[in-house]
């Protein structure tokens, strides 16, 4: 005759689950077959305890067997012997499971979190320099309003699935050891719909275009991405939403390439200027012009640095600087006057007026002289 399953636990028959899992892993630790290599008795022991956790911990298994005893589970009916109703896995995660931080998970009601959302966004490198606020159109999946996200037509409830008995996995018994499985019937949600809302058909979500707001900080980068928390995509059947990330590009300036913090502009200048020197305007992202002077004899490429005049730097007191790279121009189009001056300029000139060139070729000619002394 098969001993009283609270007698075997050592617990009184009206043990909380807290009571019934402490016993448990008191007497799993004492008995199970690891500890004791060999000892029949105790594998035996282990097996009885094992067999009377598994029914008890479970509200309708403990239901039934305090109504009919051992007789609820004979003929095939459930509980089984040895592991059938449990397997290794459960033991070991009901033993170790709160030691190692974890624990079973259990069904949340077939609430699940909403995807995340990723939407494309192109701003001017104005709007990245001054900041703004822009305003979005989203399409997502939102909460049903009819049945309040939980899929069921308004009036009704979810109900335990009588599969699973809202665990969301059955088991199957192999001899020893039993196999753990999603559950077919509520799709490892817990739960079942009788009456799907119509709004929704039972997912709980529906998809609407929203308009929201979005923050851009002055000193924005591209590439960069904003997250904005819960304005994914709606859970299903009441679960949480997922987040929107906002990706930022940043359109390719006119007259502006960007570094960093740092501005760079070529700004072209004539010949003339170059030589004799002279100043020229360059307006700048803060809505000014700034003068700049070119000293007599500028060669070409030469850079000059206006400080502060660059980019903020994100959510940094910082400012970056603007580098004016000058780009001397060769005259075209010359009239029979101009380049008789030129010509004349030309005879005029000396190596002094050209040293790199001169010094250039100077040094040309004596690399290519020393192919002659070899």
């Amino acid at each position: 005759m098969k001993a009283d399953f609270y007698e075997t636990l050592g617990v009184a028959k009206g043990a909380d689950d807290k009571e019934l899992k402490v016993a448990f892993r008191k007497l799993a630790m004492q008995f199970h077959p690891d500890r004791n290599p060999g000892d029949h008795s105790c594998e035996h022991k282990f097996k009885e305890i094992n067999e009377a956790y598994e029914t008890l911990k479970d509200p309708q298994k403990r239901a039934a067997y305090d109504r009919f005893g051992h007789a609820a589970f004979e003929q095939g009916n459930g509980g089984g012997h040895g592991f059938a109703a449990g397997g290794f896995a459960d033991i070991f995660e009901d033993i170790f499971g709160d030691m190692m931080g974890g624990g079973r998970r259990r069904s949340s009601g077939g609430r699940e979190r909403g995807a995340d959302l990723r939407y494309n966004m192109e701003i001017s490198l104005e709007e990245a320099f001054a900041g703004k606020t822009a305003q979005i159109r989203v399409p997502a999946s939102i909460a049903c309003t009819d049945c309040s996200g939980s899929g069921a037509k308004p009036g009704t409830q979810p109900v335990t699935c009588t599969m699973c008995g809202g665990h969301g996995k059955v088991r199957a018994t192999q001899g020893f050891f039993s196999v753990e499985r999603t559950c077919p019937t509520c799709q490892g949600r817990g739960q079942t719909i009788n009456d799907p809302c119509p709004k929704c058909s039972g997912q709980g979500r529906v998809v609407e275009e929203r308009s929201l707001s979005v923050n851009i900080p002055a000193g924005i980068e591209d590439g960069t991405r904003i997250r904005l928390a819960n304005e994914g995509e709606a859970g299903l059947r009441g679960g949480p939403p997922g987040d929107l990330y906002i990706f930022l590009s940043v359109k390719p300036h006119e007259f502006f390439q960007r570094d960093g913090a740092d501005l760079y502009c070529k700004v072209p200048i004539s010949m003339t200027t170059a030589a004799l020197g002279g100043a020229f305007e360059v307006a700048t992202l803060d809505g000014t012009q700034t003068r700049v002077k070119v000293p007599e004899g500028t060669q070409n490429g030469r850079q000059f640095r206006l400080k502060g005049k660059g980019m903020p730097v994100l959510r940094q007191p910082q400012i970056g600087d603007l580098y004016i790279q000058t780009a001397v121009e060769t005259p075209q189009s010359l009239s029979r006057r101009q380049r008789e001056l030129l010509e004349e300029f030309e005879k005029l000139s000396s190596t002094e007026n050209s040293p790199q060139s001169s010094g250039f070729f100077s040094r040309m000619k004596e690399f290519f002289d020393s192919f002659g002394e070899r």
